[in-house]
């Protein structure tokens, strides 16, 4: 009798262990099940595919062909967003002219957000063929122009000596480049017969030296004081800005 006890215990708690294992294994089965089609869902399916109405494109500024960025994203229409692969893309999108950043975010279920900065040109410079090449201020080609543009001046600096010429020209557009919009925008001409001698002329005559790329943040403090402080000055020197000279 107690060895017939004995083996029903031992055949139910057998029972019990084989309907853990299969309730187990019925579980790990429902759950790959599910794996799987959230996978095929989110990769593979039609439910998250990049659609180009969607896609948003912001910050172009004003010399982005913004055309050419739509349909470099765009050539992933139809591909989901977790297989979009972001870094190519944006890649792509930096060797466009103009472009000096981008970044890209998904915009779920199906949308991307492409938010540019674009290179602004801060000068014209003479080109061969009568045109000008409009720069930004790292000495990057943004454009061409047949005129200097209105909102920017020209850069005059010899290029005799193509090194030399270049480092004049990259001091140039240094200073340009960091210069608040309200100056930037009353300079017309500006001249750089080597890298530490860049001179800008305002549009009421005024000429501004600026000797080298170097402290230009501290030389605009100075120079704005003097101009307001001394509006008869024909040339406010700040070459050394802790020496400032006017005459």
């Amino acid at each position: 009798m107690v060895s017939d006890q004995l083996a029903d215990r031992l055949a139910e708690r057998t029972a019990m262990a084989r309907y853990r294992v299969w309730r187990r294994i019925g579980w790990t089965s429902v759950a790959a099940v599910v794996v799987a089609g959230l996978v095929w869902a989110a990769f593979f399916s039609p439910l998250l595919a990049l659609d180009p109405e969607q896609v948003r494109v912001s910050g172009q500024g004003t010399t982005v062909n913004v055309g050419q960025v739509r349909e470099t994203v765009t050539d992933e229409s139809g591909v989901p967003l977790p297989r979009i692969d972001t870094v190519r893309l944006r890649e792509e999108i930096l060797a466009l002219n103009a472009v000096k950043d981008v970044t890209i975010t998904r915009a779920w279920p199906d949308g991307l957000a492409v938010a540019l900065t674009s290179r602004e040109p801060v000068a014209a410079v003479p080109q061969a063929g009568d045109v000008y090449a409009l720069m930004d201020a790292e000495g990057v080609r943004v454009g061409t122009a047949e005129d200097v543009p209105d909102d920017l001046p020209s850069i005059v600096v010899s290029l005799a000596d193509g090194a030399a010429g270049r480092r004049a020209m990259d001091a140039a557009l240094a200073v340009l480049g960091a210069l608040p919009p309200r100056l930037a925008a009353d300079i017309k001409t500006v001249s750089a017969a080597t890298q530490d001698d860049v001179r800008t002329t305002l549009s009421d005559g005024r000429v501004i030296r600026w000797g080298s790329g170097a402290q230009v943040e501290l030389k605009t403090k100075v120079a704005q004081t003097l101009l307001r402080a001394e509006p008869s000055a024909r040339t406010i020197d700040v070459s050394s800005p802790d020496l400032p000279v006017t005459n």
